[in-house]
């Protein structure tokens, strides 16, 4: 039987009205204890606890973005939920994001300003218990180029056109593969081990390359 803990929905909390310092403060303040997430869009702030749900869905996405690098024999970096800020405007922490094209620019470095440094070139947003709409706003103000959303029911690839986040069938960091496909293999995180389903998820991608080369 499953225990109703894993099934309580993500506990979220809407401010309005918060200064950028505030904002700034608590990142400071919880820095070094908190498993909340912030997210800071003019002025509004969302704070978020991620449930076990959330989690593990945001984990295995993590992992299917590594596996069709290490398939693809690309080179990326990983920054997990890093804070990224755009200062007195906007702030977030994504559920996990990946410097694909631009890994050169933040290589080894141990802060990211985005005054001079580019964006992650892919987030990963898990929606099953919140949602996104105000941080794919945030995004669109770093210029995210790629967000992979999952909502529980459907995958959807959004890339930035005019400000905006459209959903299309192709990545931009993985062309040429269906990836809109990845639906079918989240449908099934609650039902199967994790290492089998990433592992399923490996011969499909190695499959979606053969066909891609013929």
């Amino acid at each position: 039987m499953t225990s109703n803990t894993l099934l309580q929905p993500t506990e979220i909390i809407h401010l309005s009205g918060i200064s950028w310092q505030t904002y700034e403060n608590l990142l400071a303040e919880l820095s070094n204890s908190r498993r909340l997430r912030l997210t800071y869009n003019r002025g509004t702030l969302e704070i978020m606890v991620p449930s076990p749900e959330h989690e593990r869905y945001k984990e295995i996405a993590g992992r299917f973005v590594e596996t069709l690098a290490e398939e693809l024999e690309l080179r990326i970096e990983c920054l997990g939920s890093t804070t990224f800020k755009r200062p007195e405007l906007s702030g977030a922490e994504p559920d996990k994001c990946f410097y694909i094209e631009n890994i050169n620019a933040i290589r080894g470095k141990k802060r990211i300003d985005l005054a001079q440094d580019p964006p992650p070139d892919l987030v990963v947003e898990i929606d099953i218990t919140s949602s996104s709409k105000n941080r794919f706003e945030v995004y669109a103000d770093m210029g995210v180029p790629e967000i992979w959303r999952y909502d529980g029911k459907d995958f959807s690839i959004n890339i930035l056109l005019n400000q905006k986040y459209i959903s299309v069938e192709q990545s931009l960091a993985f062309p040429n593969l269906p990836l809109t496909e990845i639906s079918n293999f989240l449908e099934e995180v609650e039902e199967k081990d994790y290492l089998e389903l990433v592992q399923e998820f490996r011969q499909w991608v190695k499959s979606q390359i053969v066909r891609s080369q013929n």
